[in-house]
């Protein structure tokens, strides 16, 4: 029997989980959509942040599968902002970004799973059977003694900033306007201004390239995005 097959097994008799897949590939968001309706029913297939929190909210899965680096609002704020809800569901992070403290932070969110995007399809599988049985999945690709500081490294990742500077930093990084980030966060420009200001001063960021790096080290957009 391969693992598939066990995995299937172990699901016996119960209705299939309904998954939410959150991926701005959408070549890639296809693929995995066929591939996980072989096991689970994919109920939704949403491109960024903002959208997977709203189907969320309307869709109510079992289990959102949520790649990191996505437009609007990176997987990570768009999980922590459902976890709030009380909701009950779980995540899966899958990602191209090998960081423990990444994963470290992703798991201050609970039993999450955690996978990168270059591992075979079966460990995916796996992820979501722990995850469904409350508990976490972390891939073997990152060391053990990773996780000794676990809660050091979730507070080296998450440099303190409030919820609305980390949308401002992630969409000026994404190359967005002034005018175009007031109206996705209903503020007004000069707002938008001196949230950077403030930004651009607390983390001594000198220009939009060191803004944009510091965007990549806070995991608020990804490479592959």
């Amino acid at each position: 029997m391969n693992e598939l097959d066990s995995i299937t097994r172990k699901l016996g008799p119960k209705r299939l989980s309904h998954l939410l897949i959150a991926d701005d590939h959408a070549i890639f968001a296809e693929a995995l959509r066929v591939y996980l309706e072989k096991t689970h029913t994919v109920v939704g297939l949403v491109r960024d942040g903002n959208a997977m929190v709203a189907e969320a909210m309307r869709l109510r899965p079992d289990v959102i599968v949520v790649d990191v680096g996505m437009p609007l609002l990176n997987g990570l704020d768009a999980a922590r902002k459902i976890n709030l809800q009380a909701l009950n569901i779980k995540f899966i992070f899958l990602t191209m970004q090998d960081d423990p403290n990444l994963a470290a932070a992703a798991l201050e969110l609970g039993p999450v799973g955690f996978v990168l995007k270059n591992s075979a399809g079966q460990e995916l599988l796996k992820a979501i059977d722990h995850v469904l049985h409350g508990k976490p999945y972390l891939t073997p690709k990152l060391r053990v003694e990773d996780w000794v500081e676990r809660k050091s490294r979730a507070r080296q990742f998450s440099t303190e900033m409030t919820p609305r500077q980390r949308a401002v930093v992630q969409l000026l990084a994404e190359g967005r306007s002034m005018k175009e980030i007031a109206g996705l966060l209903d503020l007004s420009e000069k707002t938008v201004e001196f949230h950077k200001h403030q930004i651009m001063q607390a983390f001594n960021l000198g220009n939009n390239a060191a803004l944009v790096l510091f965007a990549l080290k806070q995991g608020l957009i990804s490479l592959n995005c």
